[in-house]
């Protein structure tokens, strides 16, 4: 089980990419949350297994049909916050 912060660059608000992003967390087990950031960024954090995670950034890479993603930044680390689910952070 590994933490990871994924920030994600582009035109990624105005376009359910925060309703994407839960979609897609529950389909991979994952546990923690997203918002959005400044003007053309979403942060994500998650916890859970590190090839699930992998998954999950690809599937961030492509995003939902109307965004456009023009970059995705991953840390991960081994410090495990324990969320208990997967949610959009306001």
């Amino acid at each position: 089980m590994i933490h990871a912060e994924i920030l994600v660059k582009g035109l990624v608000q105005g376009v359910g990419f925060r309703w994407f992003a839960v979609r897609k967390a529950h389909e991979y087990s994952l546990k923690g949350y997203v918002r959005n950031q400044g003007y053309d960024e979403v942060f994500c954090v998650v916890e859970g297994e590190e090839g699930l995670i992998n998954d999950f950034v690809k599937e961030l890479q492509i995003g939902p049909r109307m965004s456009r993603v023009t970059g995705v930044f991953v840390k991960k680390s081994d410090k495990i916050v324990g969320y208990d689910k997967f949610e959009i952070e306001f």
